[in-house]
């Protein structure tokens, strides 16, 4: 009876390649199957054998280059095969990640897998812009939230008040197509329309952008300078670190107060 193969869930970090981890190198290199998604830094893949068999997945908003039911039957198929997968995905896998889909066909069937976490944007974009996301008297709180939900009635009233009022920092992923709506709510529900945001694009990598203005403001940001996803929006008193702390090059852009 051939044996059956193994499963990692890897988090390929938030862009800059050296800030993969050592277990998740480690998985790269040893994997027979390797399917990475459109933000795991390809630079990663050189790390792979030579007959190592890579398998593009896509997942851009609203567009799959694989199905996710399809990803799920690939990532079973390979590992009944006995081939030793890794599951590349950007940032951190558990972080809007969907890994749980990924894992369910896995556990069903008894194969054996790992979860290597990774770096999320969410953390690391701040960090190359100079914002730590929480700080001492000023943020003891922070959130993650995918800002790609945020329309319509998806989130109820009481979760917008908790991030409003109740949070020091937000950082919203995948959220530039619903910004004026995420700026509303947050404004509705309490939050001062002048509170610091940010606009980070491309965090960790070499075509990074960060935008500073205020909550109010950042439709406009993100408009006048055509930003694209990814981008990290983060809101909290925090942002402000960004004009004396910036410490990675970037292209200089105008700031909206």
């Amino acid at each position: 009876m051939k044996q059956v193969g193994s499963v990692f869930f890897v988090g390929a970090g938030p862009g800059d390649p050296e800030l993969i981890t050592v277990k998740g190198l480690k998985c790269i290199q040893s994997s027979d199957v390797i399917l990475y998604d459109r933000l795991a830094n390809p630079e990663l893949l050189k790390y792979a054998g030579v007959n190592t068999e890579l398998i593009y997945c896509g997942k851009q908003p609203n567009h799959h280059y694989i199905e996710q039911t399809q990803i799920n039957a690939i990532i079973i198929e390979k590992a009944l095969e006995g081939k030793t997968v890794t599951r590349l995905k950007g940032g951190d896998p558990c972080v809007f990640g969907r890994i749980q889909e990924e894992l369910e066909g896995l556990k069903e069937l008894g194969v054996h897998y790992e979860i290597v976490p990774g770096i999320t944007a969410g953390i690391a974009a701040p960090a190359y812009a100079g914002i730590s996301v929480t700080q001492r008297k000023v943020a003891t709180s922070f959130a993650m939230v995918a800002g790609h939900l945020c329309h319509g009635n998806t989130i109820p009233e009481e979760k917008w008040k908790a991030y409003a009022v109740g949070i020091d920092t937000l950082a919203f992923y995948m959220g530039i197509s619903n910004i004026a709506y995420i700026r509303d709510r947050l404004i509705d529900h309490g939050r001062d329309p002048d509170t610091p945001a940010a606009i980070i694009s491309w965090g960790t990598t070499s075509t990074q952008r960060t935008l500073t203005g205020t909550l109010q403001l950042i439709p406009e940001l993100v408009r006048e300078h055509e930003v694209r996803n990814p981008a990290i929006i983060l809101v909290g008193e925090v942002v402000r670190m960004h004009d004396q702390y910036a410490w990675f090059p970037e292209q200089p852009v105008e700031m909206f107060s």
